[in-house]
């Protein structure tokens, strides 16, 4: 009777969302339903999983610092049990690219979930399966795809190819790269190394190493690959120097080496181009995709060159490479879907408009100092020497990380970012690429009376 009392808190949805709306917060951030959720989560998942809400809380010395629960999400709105409404400034890790339950991507889930919700991976496939290859190709200009469940998959598959391709075992990576926390993914992943690496080094292969993101680079001969974000994300929305992907490209190639780039966070029109690489005039041999591919169904893409993936060879009955769900029909439905919105409405191209205009308004706020990344993949380093009075703290007890304060701040009043970089000192801001200019002029005006307040 209790566990059915309870599933009544998610009872606040609100069909009627628009997903435009500004901010409505009904009282302290998380509220009462929220804290019951997370009471019952606790119990059940593994304390490592549930344990990251607490990263913020530590940094500011918080005790209580539980999230708010979502339950229902629009276009750049986001709903949770207490009827608190949010604007959403992260787009969920990046992933809703075309904003939340796009009216597109709701139908064409429903159309296939009724239809056919999964095949059988490498063994027996559907025709949205086929049209999706076909789509990716269209739009990189590469002629193969391995299709994965994660942006770790895509990044695995990249660096299996590469040993396939050229019979090399040795990758360079960069530092401050995040590649995802699969264990061949990991080995590439230099981002907070000592904290999410170490604990399982033992276990880890010792063919990475890695470079700095940006600088000189070691002889590449007896590499296989060279695999690099071409804008680091959760490493701090670090652009490399212009030119610089370009000389990678040039060097891989003359060492026989392979260029992957992980586009997994920049890929489908965050940077303001459909891809990365188009706008730096690289041609890499591998792009590894996921995220805002489908805007919220678990899917990714290891992309390549025929010339690169056809040293795979033709399958002898036994594939090596596969998964169950490979080419999923609901996640191949939902990714064309997106697809289809993100040409039909330029997405991209607004991308880089408003990303243009995002980073003028935010240079003209007092105490931010710079702004990096390109496009709606946005970084705020904001002045951190500034004294807080403790009266202008979004919450007694608060440290002097200004990022972190600031995104809590803002969350209290109803905007949701993530800091980024290895100290999480910089405001992440990649909303939804439907977001609209008084959603984020909002946020704008917030983000600048928590500054003011900090002086």
């Amino acid at each position: 009777m209790q566990a059915e009392k309870s599933d009544s808190l998610d009872s606040t949805g609100d069909h009627s969302l628009t997903g435009t709306e500004l901010p409505r917060i009904k009282g302290a951030i998380p509220g009462p339903r929220s804290r019951a959720w997370v009471d019952r989560l606790v119990q059940r998942e593994c304390p490592a999983i549930t344990a990251r809400r607490s990263r913020r809380a530590m940094a500011l010395g918080l005790a209580d610092h539980d999230p708010p629960v979502w339950v229902q999400a629009r276009g750049s709105n986001v709903l949770d049990a207490d009827g608190n409404l949010f604007v959403d400034l992260t787009a969920g890790f990046g992933v809703a690219s075309i904003g939340h339950a796009h009216p597109r991507l709701v139908a064409a889930a429903r159309h296939q979930v009724g239809l056919l919700p999964h095949a059988m991976g490498d063994t027996f496939f559907d025709p949205q399966r086929v049209r999706l290859l076909e789509s990716i190709s269209a739009l990189t200009g590469m002629e193969r795809t391995i299709l994965g469940s994660s942006g770790s998959d895509a990044v695995e598959a990249a660096i299996k190819t590469a040993r396939i391709a050229t019979g090399r075992d040795k990758i360079l990576a960069f530092r401050g790269g995040y590649h995802g926390l699969s264990f061949g993914a990991l080995a590439a992943t230099s981002f907070l190394s000592q904290q999410i690496r170490a604990p399982f080094s033992g276990q880890l292969g010792h063919h990475v190493q890695h470079a700095t993101f940006g600088g000189s680079l070691p002889p590449l001969a007896e590499f296989a690959a060279v695999l690099v974000e071409p804008l680091q994300g959760r490493g701090g929305m670090n652009v490399p120097p212009r030119g610089w992907l370009a000389h990678l490209a040039s060097t891989a190639k003359d060492a026989g080496a392979l260029l992957i780039l992980d586009e997994v966070f920049t890929g489908f029109g965050r940077t303001g181009s459909w891809f990365a690489f188009q706008a730096e005039g690289v041609r890499p041999d591998i792009i590894c995709l996921g995220k805002g591919m489908s805007a919220g169904f678990p899917i990714s893409a290891c992309v390549g060159t025929a010339a690169v993936m056809d040293a795979w060879g033709a399958s002898t009955g036994q594939a090596i490479h596969t998964q169950t769900f490979l080419g999923n029909p609901l996640g191949s439905a939902m990714a064309l879907a997106t697809i289809d919105v993100l040409r039909e409405q330029d997405l991209p191209a607004r991308a880089a408009r408003l990303g243009s205009w995002l980073r003028e308004e935010l240079m003209s706020i007092p105490g931010v100092v710079q702004v990096k990344g390109r496009g709606l993949m946005l970084g705020a380093v904001l002045n951190g020497h500034r004294p807080m009075r403790p009266a202008a703290a979004p919450r007694k007890g608060a440290g002097t990380n200004i990022a972190l304060s600031a995104s809590r701040y803002l969350l209290e009043h109803g905007f949701m970012v993530l800091p980024c970089g290895e100290d999480a000192d910089i405001l992440g801001i990649t909303p939804p690429l439907t977001i609209t200019k008084e959603q984020l002029s909002s946020a704008l005006s917030t983000l600048a009376d928590f500054l003011d307040s900090c002086t």
